[in-house]
């Protein structure tokens, strides 16, 4: 199964724990499929430098490491425009091009679109529930 992973999903598995670990971990552990595109990646890098600087939580590096070298890299072709925030919609075009059955996402304008194509857009509480036989 495909995923894709909402950057507030990542940062708060790298740094807090949490489902949103459990889900990161799945993914580095190729229990499930992690997408992303390189505007993602480079979105995850420069969150994480920002929450370093400003000296919130603690980054676990272990945990990110596996989690990018293990992700697909998705140069997408798709131009969505449906998300309020339209820094968003690249979170849909990489899903899309992937051919992603969901985008785990905390964001509250991703999670109002609920569904996108046959692309579940989903908390990473209900993933964990949905899924609870990868995490175990």
């Amino acid at each position: 199964m495909k995923i894709v992973i909402d950057t507030n999903v990542v940062i708060s598995g790298i740094f807090f724990g949490g489902k949103p670990r459990k889900i990161i971990e799945a993914a580095a552990d190729k229990k499930i499929f992690a997408c992303a595109s390189p505007e993602i990646i480079s979105e995850y890098y420069e969150i994480i430098i920002e929450m370093e600087k400003r000296g919130q939580g603690h980054f676990n590096r272990r945990v990110l490491v596996p989690l990018i070298s293990g992700m697909e890299i998705i140069k997408p072709h798709s131009s969505i425009k449906i998300c309020r925030d339209p820094d968003d919609n690249k979170f849909i075009e990489c899903a899309a091009d992937a051919g992603a059955l969901y985008i785990i996402s905390g964001d509250k304008d991703l999670l109002d679109i609920q569904e996108y194509n046959g692309i579940d857009i989903i908390t990473a509480g209900d993933f964990c529930s949905m899924y609870s036989c990868l995490f175990s």
